[in-house]
């Protein structure tokens, strides 16, 4: 995008005008970091905001902008932001320390809460994020078959490292993507999420795949849904042929349900992979799994074995900030109807988006599973129900394929000028701490968004 179309457009101007502050800060941001961001989701043109402070439902900016939050920590925060519990127990740790490097009791309290609402947690080997966890299972899942390869989905995440790079949002032919090397790439086999036959085919043309890892609800939180019937086929297909069933379940886990995407479809996992609402916030991931693939990291039981152990370190694994917020977040997610409530904020908010569009006249459609809402902006002019995506009738190429950035990129400060930020996908995940108010506000900022877009003659 031209320099010239963003400086012509109505609602970036408006933007600059309301967040001089963030524009400060992005541009000193530009001198210090590549492309000013220290994630990839949070670029934005010109720029995105700069939050100050934060609690339950919102957060405010430098320039003491008021949002209506649906970031939510990238997923990582089911109960909103700054829950009393967890705020009380990392203080109560932080005078206590914050790394020990020791075992620590806390981290025994953390493992046993994820072994009892996780179904596959036979045991638990904590983390420092998400993609270290993915990255530690695929050594897992190679050590224990005895077999090199993966099969992975289009499109669907499974964190930064050289494993999943490839595949996600570009080199769909399964080249590596730069500075991964080919040998790492030609020990993947991708194929469409939802394609049976595909799948099956696979399989069976590569007897050296061991596993199969997969987003349960479909890539990008489901922002390309797979419908739960694909996932307990793909489970038999596994099953019958040896392969290890890998669940990234690091935006899902205790979000669907207290136990998960593989407790709300009654799918049991091999492995799977933990993070966000796992450590309250904080940084922190976990890999779960069948104790037979787990004790590839039991010295012992390697030594048992009469096979080689394989190491795993991490400075901050298992820290004793991040257990405490993991424990009082999941006791919370054990004991109370966190999951519930944010689901059904979610499952109302897509129904009033919808009735918002189609008011407008709008060809667009919002729909998700669980708690998250996605907006399809059609680019195509389909004909298509919030059921239907969520049925997989469209694939990867129908919802991303032809999506124009300036769209999003200005439907994103358009609902920004009403007080609303959603995430990149557009979309983002709902929490248990969202109201009414929220609701109504987001609804309006919706149609405000809608009447600004046209004005800017980017949508009909």
């Amino acid at each position: 995008m031209s320099t010239a179309t963003v400086a012509s457009s109505r609602i970036v101007d408006a933007y600059r005008r309301r967040t001089p502050t963030s524009a400060k800060l992005a541009a000193a941001a530009k001198n210090v970091f590549p492309d000013g961001v220290t994630h990839d989701a949070r670029y934005l043109e010109p720029y995105g905001i700069y939050v100050q402070r934060a609690a339950g439902s919102r957060k405010w900016d430098v320039d003491d902008n008021e949002y209506v939050d649906y970031a939510g920590g990238h997923g990582a925060l089911l109960l909103g932001h700054n829950p009393p519990e967890v705020v009380e127990a990392v203080q109560k740790q932080l005078h206590l320390g914050t790394h020990y490097g020791a075992n620590h009791e806390l981290e025994i309290r953390w493992g046993e809460l994820v072994k009892k609402l996780v179904p596959c947690a036979e045991r638990v080997r904590f983390t420092s994020s998400g993609t270290e966890a993915t990255l530690l299972g695929m050594r897992l899942a190679r050590a224990f078959t005895g077999k090199p390869k993966m099969l992975r989905f289009v499109g669907h995440f499974h964190g930064w490292h050289d494993h999943a790079a490839f595949g996600v949002g570009s080199h769909f032919d399964g080249t590596p993507t730069p500075g991964v090397v080919d040998g790492i790439a030609q020990n993947v086999v991708l194929v469409p999420a939802g394609d049976v036959e595909a799948t099956r085919r696979a399989l069976d043309e590569h007897k050296d795949i061991g596993m199969a890892i997969i987003e349960p609800t479909g890539s990008s939180w489901g922002h390309v849904p797979v419908a739960p019937s694909f996932l307990h086929e793909l489970r038999r297909l596994t099953a019958e042929r040896g392969v290890l069933l890998f669940f990234d379940e690091v935006i899902t886990g205790f979000r669907c349900s207290p136990g998960g995407a593989q407790q709300a479809l009654g799918i049991k996992p091999d492995l799977t992979t933990l993070a966000k609402i796992l450590a309250g916030g904080l940084p922190g991931g976990a890999l779960v799994g069948r104790q037979d693939i787990m004790d590839a990291l039991n010295t012992t039981a390697s030594a048992q074995a009469g096979r080689e152990k394989i190491a795993h370190h991490g400075t901050y694994n298992a820290n004793p900030l991040s257990a405490a917020a993991g424990v009082a977040m999941l006791e919370l997610v054990a004991n109370t109807d966190a999951c519930e409530r944010a689901n059904r904020y979610a499952e109302q908010l897509r129904t009033e988006m919808n009735r918002v569009l189609a008011d407008d006249g709008v060809n667009w459609v919002v729909y998700g599973t669980y708690s998250s809402f996605h907006i399809f902006t059609n680019p195509k002019g389909l004909s298509v129900t919030p059921e239907e995506i969520v049925a997989g009738k469209l694939d990867y190429h129908a919802i991303k394929g032809g999506v124009r950035k300036e769209v999003v990129m200005r439907l994103r400060q358009a609902m920004m000028l009403h007080g609303v930020e959603i995430f990149v996908w557009p979309g983002g995940p709902t929490s248990a701490v969202h109201t009414l108010a929220d609701l109504e506000q987001t609804c309006e900022a919706f149609a405000g968004a809608l009447k600004m877009l046209k004005e800017d003659g980017l949508i009909g």
